[in-house]
């Protein structure tokens, strides 16, 4: 936000860079250096004419003296701030960055404030990105079969190569068909090593290559914002046409998926939702009781909403009884693994303790930065489709970003989560599975 209250700051600066002495400048825009010195020194407050004048002896526009810098800028290195992870280490104390001086800061050097704006920027990718590399080098089955298949030809190529150089004299026929298996072979490691680059290439980047049904169809919805305007209309969309699916067992799992979904938008219609949303806030139990629908359903009819400006973004994960997710819309901070295991603190699997309890609750997900969500869950028992058929239990859990609600909540009533241990940097959590890749354990002893 602007501070006018820094303007004598920004102008020290200015003619500091521009080698001007104060005595000149005071006397180039007829003031006394001593009424200078005191603006220098934020203690007397101007503007009209002698701001305008001053700007135009420093060379610079007049906003640039009296608003300071941009907003994005600001709030880009108080992000940095805030995130800094700096830690008292060796017992050594650390400097903190004095974030009450960081438009100081930006207005004498915006450069430099843009480089420390752009790196921490440039980390949140890379962070997003090892946590997804993570994800799919640990429980990728493509991957997983990939790289057997490489290691299979290597240890092909291997053997033939000892044949060829331990056998002594070999037949012209098996040396001709040694040679060309030993071509063969290295051809399909050479293209198979190609397409694992390639493959571990796109991840965080692309769609393009998939390795289940289950994840073309995220892709595909993910591709839409989760939102299919043809559902209001009571239509079913196109799930083989342009920009549809691929695979037959893709579009068999989209049409399960799109079928409950049009169900639910015939009972929710758009236009009551957003009636209730308007008064109670987008809080899935006023939902469900206003409608007369499961906890559940109201979660998905909410994050299958398109995007407004007058709501919070909202992010739905579901799993199965077993723990593993069926569905995942994620949200920038808060993207649950593809493959692997999720935290065993979130509110989804707190629910599967207790079937048919509504949980709720404030999390702070542990990233860069670190963000707080709040968080509805509930696990209920699917309708069995025949007598002694087994009980088939989901849960759902929906989302959404705790600083774009009006509502005000204490630390101790946070939550630490994670995404999933290898990627988590909350080293005392009593839920860890495995050590974490992006801190180092302190030994113990």
């Amino acid at each position: 936000m602007p501070r006018s209250a820094l303007t004598g700051t920004r102008i020290r600066e200015r003619r500091t860079l521009k080698g001007v002495k104060q005595a000149d400048l005071a006397r180039s825009v007829g003031i006394s250096p001593a009424y200078l010195n005191l603006i220098e020194h934020n203690r007397r407050r101007i503007g009209g004419k002698l701001l305008i004048d001053l700007a135009r002896e420093l060379g610079v526009e007049p906003a640039a003296l009296s608003e300071g810098a941009e907003l994005p800028l600001m709030e880009g290195l108080q992000e940095a701030a805030s995130t800094s992870g700096l830690r008292p280490q060796d017992g050594k104390p650390v400097s903190l960055p004095e974030t009450q001086r960081a438009e100081e800061f930006a207005g004498r050097f915006p450069g430099w404030a843009a480089l420390v704006v752009a790196q921490r920027n440039r980390i949140t990718a890379l962070e997003r990105r090892v946590e997804a590399l993570n994800d799919r080098l640990a429980h990728d089955p493509f991957l997983s079969d990939s790289l057997h298949e490489v290691l299979s030809t290597v240890t092909a190529i291997r053997s033939t190569a000892g044949i060829l150089n331990n056998a002594g004299e070999i037949d012209r026929d098996w040396q001709a068909r040694f040679h060309r298996n030993l071509y063969e072979d290295s051809q399909r490691l050479a293209d198979g090593s190609q397409a694992l680059v390639s493959y571990l290439d796109t991840v965080g980047k692309s769609e393009d290559t998939l390795a289940s049904p289950l994840e073309e169809v995220e892709a595909w919805l993910a591709a839409r914002d989760f939102s299919l305007p043809e559902l209001e209309q009571g239509k079913m969309p196109d799930l083989s046409g342009e920009g549809g699916l691929r695979t037959p067992a893709a579009r068999s799992l989209a049409r399960k998926w799109v079928l409950r979904a049009r169900a639910e938008a015939e009972k929710m219609p758009q236009a009551m939702v957003e009636a209730i949303i308007s008064r109670h806030g987008p809080d899935p139990s006023a939902l469900a009781q206003a409608m007369g629908v499961e906890l559940s359903a109201a979660m998905r009819r909410l994050a299958s909403l398109p995007a407004s400006e007058t709501r919070p973004p909202m992010g739905l994960a579901i799993c199965d009884g077993s723990g593993a997710l069926t569905h995942r819309k994620p949200l920038d901070g808060f993207a649950p693994p593809r493959f692997g295991a999720a935290c065993p603190l979130w509110p989804l699997y707190q629910a599967l303790l207790r079937p048919m309890v509504p949980v709720r609750r404030v999390v702070e997900q542990h990233s860069q930065p670190p963000r707080r969500y709040l968080a509805y869950a509930i696990a209920q028992p699917q309708r069995p489709e025949s007598f002694d058929a087994p009980e088939v239990i989901e849960a759902t859990m929906l989302f959404m970003p705790l600083d774009q609600l009006d509502m005000e909540v204490r630390d101790g009533e946070v939550h630490g989560i994670g995404t999933s241990c290898r990627v988590c940097a909350r080293i005392e959590c009593p839920a860890r599975r495995e050590p974490s890749m992006v801190l180092e354990v302190p030994e113990e002893g």
